[in-house]
């Protein structure tokens, strides 16, 4: 499939105007523009919550391991 041609928006854009009048079509662009902003805002908070996990992951990581390393030091014979 190629996608939608300008053919396709047009008769997108006839078929809202019928559906919902001209009145209500700004309403809806600014409710659509509204529900993608907040889904973007989570997201990217999401995202940055995701990293802050896998770096604190990252540093008990290390920790655990220069742990290990100490306790496995032996006194001489």
């Amino acid at each position: 499939m190629g996608g939608i041609g300008i053919t396709g928006i047009i008769l997108l854009v006839l078929v809202a105007l019928l559906l919902f009048g001209p009145n209500k079509l700004p309403e809806l662009g600014r409710a659509v523009g509204r529900t993608l902003r907040e889904f973007k805002t989570g997201a990217s908070e999401m995202m940055d919550s995701n990293d802050k996990k896998s770096e604190d992951v990252s540093r008990v990581e290390v920790n655990q391991s220069e742990q290990a390393e100490k306790n496995n030091k032996r006194l001489p014979d």
